[in-house]
């Protein structure tokens, strides 16, 4: 019978160190802050509160545009028109109007760069099932949950306010890296400061993102403000090999929003460090096997192991592998079997799958009869006898 079994190990190769670090001290009402290149949680405040995102669920229409390119249903040269609704919207706009046809790759850096709101409902009507705004917006939300992004629901494609639009910072971080990692040919557009579309709006030509002209590697992807959800921003900054992925959601002021972004990106730097702690081909553990050829099957992580840490520490820290065993025979090379835990301090507990080193066969005859006459002679013993 399967059994549930934990154990504590310090293999060589995880001589890990428990690295107190201080928690990023934000005044933002949400934060979200992620290593996109190892998968490490940095800092995670309210992240699943639903919120008003303002202009920040552009990002939504933004990627649904980007798949309809990749799937040939829109084309960048193509032209779309504008309609009334769409001219109707305030606030950030490319000052559109119904004689314009506007070409897709002119939508896509409006809404990127100048954040209008009328090239979202242009886009958003293109591709929505029944050709409404509103029916976008239902499509966003199915296509969000789909995505794992369990804490979205759209009204329409702009973000203005409206009761039930909603996003979590964690959901905006994962739409984020989707963005990034889905759609590279597109990602260069966030990084863009400027778009002058047809001369029509000389006071709305620059992006809104604080952080592009301060050379600490950010190069995305979108601020947001209205009353009610105050200032945000998805921002992205790769430096070196390492890229971060933040969200911050309920900022008071546009200064302050900038200046919580840029701190973010330096202390997000500047106080981790990436570690490789295992490698493919050293075994973390043992774990027992159930009527193998051979008794116990090393567990290795599915590739080199690299994790983010603090910098600072001196206190060696347990890692924890888990599985269900013994593990019945036969066992493949490669097999997932068990997951590595690591609580490093300061941190989200990291998991990673582990997997069998080694193919181990089904035992033969002897081996079988062997753990068989095992079990019935420990009942034995454990059977007290019964009285004459």
């Amino acid at each position: 019978m399967l059994t549930s079994l934990k154990s504590a190990v310090l293999a060589a190769g995880l001589a890990l160190l428990a690295l107190p670090v201080h928690a990023f001290d934000t005044s933002a009402r949400a934060a979200y802050v992620i290593d996109q290149t190892t998968g490490t949680v940095l800092l995670s405040k309210n992240a699943d509160e639903p919120l008003p995102p303002a202009s920040m669920s552009k990002l939504m229409t933004l990627y649904v545009a980007f798949e309809a390119l990749r799937d040939g249903r829109l084309t960048l040269d193509e032209t779309l028109p504008v309609s009334e609704h769409a001219m109707s919207y305030g606030g950030s706009t490319m000052f559109l109007n119904t004689q314009d046809r506007v070409r897709v790759e002119d939508l896509l850096r409006g809404i990127i760069v100048l954040s209008g709101n009328d090239a979202c409902v242009v886009i958003a009507e293109a591709l929505s099932p029944d050709g409404t705004e509103a029916g976008f917006a239902r499509y966003m939300t199915q296509r969000a949950r789909q995505m794992g992004m369990n804490h979205s629901n759209f009204t329409n494609s702009n973000g203005w306010p409206a009761a039930g639009h909603m996003m979590s910072v964690h959901d905006l971080a994962v739409l984020a890296d989707r963005l990034i990692t889905d759609f590279p040919e597109y990602y260069p557009l966030f990084a863009e400061e400027t778009f002058e579309f047809d001369g029509r709006a000389p006071s709305n030509v620059n992006n809104r993102n604080p952080l592009l002209k301060l050379n600490i590697g950010a190069d995305g992807l979108k601020t947001g403000h209205t009353q009610e959800a105050g200032y945000g921003l998805v921002g992205s900054a790769k430096q070196g090999d390492r890229r971060v992925v933040f969200v911050l959601s309920g900022l008071d002021s546009i200064s302050r929003r900038a200046e919580e972004a840029e701190a973010v990106v330096n202390w997000s730097f500047r106080n981790f460090i990436e570690r490789t702690v295992a490698n493919a081909e050293t075994p973390v553990a043992q774990a027992k096997v159930w009527m193998g050829a051979q008794k116990t099957v090393g567990l290795v992580p599915d590739g080199d192991l690299t994790l983010l840490f603090p910098v600072l520490g001196d206190q060696n820290v347990q890692a924890e592998v888990v599985y269900q065993g013994p593990i019945n025979a036969p066992i493949a090379k490669g097999q997932q079997l068990a997951e590595l835990v690591i609580q490093p301090e300061g941190l989200p507990e990291i998991r990673r799958p582990l997997v069998a080193a080694e193919d181990v066969a089904m035992g033969g005859f002897l081996v079988r009869l062997l753990t068989v006459g095992g079990i019935v002679l420990k009942d034995m013993i454990n059977t007290p006898l019964e009285s004459m």
